[in-house]
């Protein structure tokens, strides 16, 4: 919900952004088509400012799946949601139709802001999913080392130039409000993440720990062109057809898109694509009335194992 949130938040902004700007050049138009561009989320997820703690709910292992995030969105009691609601409407000055709906009747309308948080899961970040959860791995394992070979103060001054930890405290130099043992409540979750920048992001709704979202090690080529790759040896076992394809998905794209670029009839991409997504090298994620396809975390070792 992390990623869900601050993807949302870039792209509510408007603004070009130097990292992420191809990632939005695809995605904004289909969240404009589909409507989520000024849906129930958008209005909760303004383009700066507080965004509702009750979006980001204290996770329950180190990779909860969207679906248990989602249902304790659903689960999150009436007081709670009104509660980030009165904040949203005194920084903002007011709350948007949505979210008064959202005010009157948090339980019926969790539902669909929970539904609608799904669709755009599936149209923004899905699809890229396998890019972005490489990214994410990679930050953690290398933060683990850290903390074993060199301690937890060298991870935390490490994190990000506005973090430092020294004297038994760690400090948060851009946060407006300190926070005590007492009143953040025990333990830290640490959570790296593609989207979240330029400054890490905190979360504190007691009694659970605190969250410390900070922008994650590799994101500056998170969605840089990949070499070009040799699919030679690749195709004589998939055959030349599907090595193309797979090849073809450095971004996601339909059957429509890749029959276009490859010279390949629709019907014979379809085919194609369904073999591989049945090896689960490609996964298909609905956008409005098409499909998008993407590759998989074994479809990416794959293609890079038949590098020359």
């Amino acid at each position: 919900m992390w990623e869900v949130g601050t993807s949302m938040r870039l792209l509510r902004s408007g603004a070009p952004h130097p990292v992420h700007g191809p990632w939005a050049a695809q995605v904004g138009p289909r969240l404009a088509a589909a409507g989520l561009d000024r849906g129930r989320l958008a209005e909760l997820v303004p383009p700066r400012g507080f965004v509702p703690d009750f979006l980001n709910p204290a996770p329950d292992g180190p990779a909860p799946t969207l679906a248990e995030e989602l249902a304790r969105i659903r689960a999150v009691p009436a007081a709670a949601v009104r509660r980030d609601l009165d904040r949203v409407a005194r920084e903002q000055g007011r709350l948007g139709p949505r979210s008064r709906a959202l005010y009157a009747d948090p339980p019926g309308r969790l539902v669909r802001l929970a539904e609608e948080i799904e669709e755009y899961w599936e149209l923004a970040l899905a699809p890229y999913w396998a890019r972005i959860r490489a990214v994410l791995d990679a930050d953690v394992f290398h933060r683990s080392r850290q903390v074993a070979e060199q301690g937890t103060a060298r991870l935390f001054n490490d994190l990000h130039a506005s973090l430092s930890w020294s004297g038994n405290a760690l400090r948060l130099a851009l946060r407006q409000r300190s926070l005590s043992r007492r009143t953040a409540g025990t333990g830290l979750v640490l959570i790296p993440s593609a989207f979240t920048g330029p400054v890490p992001l905190t979360r504190v709704a007691l009694p659970e720990p605190p969250q410390l979202a900070y922008p994650a090690r590799g994101t500056g080529g998170l969605w840089a062109p990949r070499p070009a790759v040799g699919t030679a040896a690749l195709a004589a076992v998939l055959g030349r057809s599907r090595a193309r394809l797979l090849a073809e998905l450095d971004a996601p794209a339909s059957t429509t898109e890749l029959a276009a670029r490859t010279g390949l009839s629709p019907a014979g991409v379809s085919q194609y694509l369904t073999a591989l997504r049945d090896a689960g090298l490609v996964s298909a994620h609905r956008a409005g009335r098409s499909v998008l396809y993407a590759r998989t975390a074994v479809g990416e070792s794959l293609l890079t194992a038949g590098a020359p």
